[in-house]
């Protein structure tokens, strides 16, 4: 799947290996995925269109170039919420829109519960986050928000995923790149990912 993009970057690596660890507490566990968040950014990020500048070096005139697109952050609540900061930190002018699911446990279906989108979009590029792409309800959810929003440019940003939940995504949105830190084994009967790193949400905000 060509627009499946796995990130071959050692850092990321690393710095996954940490974050699976179930010693690392939660305070550790929010900077692991913000410092992966901002690399996984950085590869989603390499085809943005530009527009030619010009500025004024200390020493004459230097040719640049700027964003010609804006960037819309939307985190899946709430453990999308982690991967905002830094990447905001990158790209200070993203708008940042939230939309809040939750996975109903007995079916693993979506829930909508939160939806701030303006009336019409306002930025060119949405970039969906969420640590976690296990069953796919959620992102596939949220990008069918999008759509209906207007968007049209949509790329989905995790961390983790499963098989099932990269299948999902793919067979319900086969436009949307998707770009990942690892997929893992497979889903276990709860809809977990195996060996994963337990719930993203619980171990970011300490109440797993």
């Amino acid at each position: 799947m060509s627009h499946v993009h796995v990130s071959s970057h050692p850092l990321v690596k690393h710095k996954l290996t940490k974050l699976r660890d179930k010693e690392t507490n939660p305070k550790k566990f929010r900077e692991l995925i913000r410092e992966i968040a901002i690399l996984l950014a950085y590869e989603a990020t390499l085809d943005l269109k530009l527009e030619p500048a010009v500025v004024t070096t200390p020493m004459g005139k230097a040719a640049g170039s700027h964003l010609q697109e804006k960037i819309g952050l939307v985190p899946i609540l709430r453990s999308g919420l982690g991967m905002v900061e830094g990447i905001w930190e990158m790209m200070p002018s993203a708008e940042v829109w939230h939309i809040g699911l939750y996975r109903d446990e007995d079916t693993l279906q979506p829930v909508e519960y939160y939806n701030k989108l303006p009336v019409i979009p306002t930025v060119q590029v949405c970039l969906v986050l969420d640590p976690m792409l296990a069953t796919g309800g959620s992102a596939v959810a949220t990008v069918d928000i999008l759509k209906h929003w207007g968007a049209n440019r949509i790329k989905f940003v995790g961390i983790l995923a499963a098989p099932e939940g990269v299948e999902a995504l793919t067979t319900a949105h086969p436009d949307i790149p998707i770009h990942l830190a690892t997929v893992d084994e497979r889903l276990n009967d709860v809809g977990y990912i195996v060996p994963g790193l337990g719930d993203a949400g619980d171990r970011q905000f300490g109440t797993g």
